[in-house]
């Protein structure tokens, strides 16, 4: 048995247990400004004395801890927390020591003898004095007040009340003695991010789509007229595919259809030759670091850029590393690619999946630190040009330790930059890019759609512990998935999957506007792909069509901002239905001031009907009276009694219900009002 060396065997605490720790502290946990971090932690001694616990944090850069009392629960467990006002690094531990002065204090009641109560009392002088000696000039004189007291006392029970006095117990809270406390053995990291990153409502937009009927080519102008109906939805977020210039070698053209092989001349040169995939980046004219020419100039983009904000919206760029063939590296560094043995760059493949028009990166070149510091390269360009949101392109697919390093490096200078992670892969992989810092992740909603699976996981996104480091940004659709809950649920299906998405998360987003348009056609059956897919030719989407969802979205997304439950995760609850169709969940903040339940109808072609059962008291509401749930969907009124009552969704009607719920209160005068 291997020797063990004790600096300091007078430590008599343990701390341990503490929580959150993510993975040992390897990483951090994530909270946004403004929230309440609670920290837990199992604090305990050997034999009966009394011990106190103290929570400490700090930003990163700071080297004075800021200190918070913990309160004892119970088996030895404590609780204290703290509020974080600025985004970036922090770090938090526990201290814990010995409170002999309040083992003194418990014990003293329990003493019978008048003798051994004015010994005690002479024992609780010199705790007294010490405390005096670490106090201030304040509370010095008034300790040594108090000890003098102590010691003098010739009357047992005077001295006992002068000792169980809660003033001096607050005194001597203030001045312990921490000379063998005990620091919990890690320093934790805790990662804090500004408020977007928790809560927003996305849309996504092909700027060369933003066009008229016989337009040939949106652009950044158009995209600016576009703006007033994306704000009219209510989004907060407008994320812009890549916006970079597109290659000519093998692009694609519409329905992912595979050209004949042509030179690059040959092809630019062709008349009928399609857009191709933004996602194959790069061109003569640049690569991640130059816009699309018929999209406009850097200038364009940036008149783009500052009528959002002027209207309230934040730009999001995608952040794709992948080349096309004429990419201006793949000439420059081939050294970054993969060769086959004739000496070729291999194209991505995802057999039987083939991605002729896309080289991936090597992350296993040789030459790895130049094109690391190349990638972080393309991300500050776009942070000095205003960007703050990047969504990034199959993380995934690219090494670990890489974006460990761009997301540190970034967020060192530019704590506000918020990173989505779009990884539609393993749960391990998924968590761990969410581990390594990636602000938001895009999750598996998408395919949950019975009450069993949307409960089960979204229990595991806001119960379990992977909700201190992902965060989820829920999607119906995007232009790669096209489920088929949403190409046979017809317009109820659209309105279902909506309504879920923005309830059931604090953040969330659509690809538009197929999805206010209820695009549903496959381009294979059985498949995920769009029938002419926007990601390989230009659409001339009829933003005006009579069916469109758009106002059904200004009024969700409008519901989401007059609602603060709704701009949280963690709170999310679910609540029995008597009918496997029928799913029920609240929202509600700390203070219950603001209560919202929602029931929605999954089956997108059939009325549905079942009795719901909610904690009532839990919720401040007595049995006997009535409580009005106000439907904002549609601007019904129900007045319901307890805990069980009866809905019936119709989905040709409306699919679901988003009920705010209004106490009723009785005044002094007796008058009832509700609120």
């Amino acid at each position: 048995m291997p020797s063990i060396t004790i600096e300091e065997g007078r430590h008599r605490v343990v701390i341990e247990s503490v929580s959150p720790e993510v993975d040992g502290g390897r990483f951090a946990a994530k909270r946004c400004v403004g929230d309440s971090v609670m920290v837990e932690a199992d604090a305990f001694c050997d034999g009966h004395d009394r011990i106190a616990c103290r929570l400490r944090w700090r930003r990163e850069n700071e080297t004075t801890w800021h200190d918070a009392a913990m309160t004892a629960l119970a088996n030895d467990r404590w609780r204290g927390h703290f509020i974080v006002t600025e985004p970036g690094a922090h770090r938090y531990t526990v201290l814990a020591w010995v409170d002999h002065f309040a083992s003194w204090r418990n014990e003293l009641p329990r003493r019978i003898d008048a003798d051994d109560i004015l010994s005690a009392l002479h024992h609780g002088a010199e705790l007294v004095r010490a405390a005096a000696d670490r106090a201030d000039d304040g509370d010095r004189t008034r300790l040594h007040d108090y000890a003098a007291s102590l010691e003098s006392s010739a009357d047992a029970e005077a001295g006992r009340h002068i000792g169980l006095d809660p003033t001096l117990a607050t005194l001597m809270f203030r001045h312990p003695d921490l000379s063998l406390a005990t620091t919990y053995e890690r320093e934790l990291p805790l990662w804090v991010d500004r408020p977007r990153a928790r809560c927003g409502a996305w849309y996504e937009m092909f700027p060369r789509s933003c066009v008229a009927a016989k337009s040939e080519h949106g652009n950044f102008a158009s995209c600016i007229e576009r703006l007033p109906y994306v704000v009219a939805m209510g989004f907060d977020v407008l994320y812009l595919p890549p916006i970079h210039p597109i290659g000519v070698t093998r692009r694609k053209e519409p329905n992912n259809t595979v050209p004949a092989e042509k030179s690059a001349v040959a092809t630019r040169q062709a008349a009928a030759v399609g857009p191709g995939s933004p996602w194959a980046i790069g061109a003569a004219e640049g690569g991640h670091t130059a816009v699309h020419p018929q999209l406009g100039s850097l200038d364009d983009f940036r008149q783009l850029m500052t009528k959002a904000s002027e209207l309230g919206i934040e730009l999001a760029l995608d952040f794709a590393i992948q080349c096309s063939p004429d990419h201006p590296w793949v000439t420059a560094h081939p050294e970054w690619f993969r060769h086959r043995p004739d000496g070729s760059i291999q194209y991505a493949e995802n057999p039987p999946k083939k991605y002729q028009d896309i080289y991936p990166i090597d992350f296993e070149t040789t030459d790895w630190r130049a094109l690391w510091t190349e990638l972080k390269s393309v991300v500050d360009f776009w942070i000095n040009e205003g960007i703050a949101i990047f969504r990034v392109d199959n993380p995934h697919t690219k090494a670990f330790p890489f974006w460990e390093w761009l997301i540190g490096e970034v967020h060192r200078d530019h704590p506000e930059v918020i990173f989505l992670a779009e990884a539609f892969t393993r749960p391990r992989v998924m968590q761990r890019l969410a581990k390594l810092g990636f602000s938001q992740s895009y999750t598996y909603f998408s395919w949950r759609n019975t009450r069993h699976e949307l409960t089960e996981y979204f229990t595991e996104l806001t119960r379990g512990d992977v909700r201190e480091y992902l965060r989820p940004n829920l999607w119906p659709n995007t232009p790669d998935i096209l489920t088929e809950y949403l190409q046979f649920g017809g317009r109820a299906g659209f309105v279902i999957r909506l309504v879920l998405a923005a309830t059931l998360g604090a953040s969330y987003g659509i690809y538009g506007p197929a999805f206010e348009l209820q695009e549903s056609a496959p381009r294979d059956p059985g498949g995920e792909e769009y029938l002419d897919s926007e990601k390989y030719q230009v659409r001339h989407w009829d933003i005006d069509r009579a069916d469109s969802l758009k106002d059904v979205i200004a009024r969700v997304n409008r519901i989401r901002r007059d609602n603060s439950a709704l701009q949280q995760d963690w709170n999310l609850e679910f609540y029995p239905v008597d009918n496997e169709q029928i799913i029920c969940y609240g929202k509600f903040t700390d203070d219950l001031a603001d209560m919202v339940v929602v029931v929605v109808n999954l089956d997108p072609h059939h009325a549905q009907s079942g009795w719901v059962s909610l904690p009532v008291e839990r919720f401040g509401l007595e049995d006997e009276r009535p409580y009005q749930m106000h439907d904002e969907l549609s601007g019904a009124r129900y007045l319901w009694h307890g805990a069980r009552n009866f809905v019936s969704l119709d989905p040709g009607i409306s699919p679901a219900h988003i009920f705010r719920m209004r106490r009723r209160v009785r005044t002094e005068h007796d008058f009832d009002y509700f609120m």
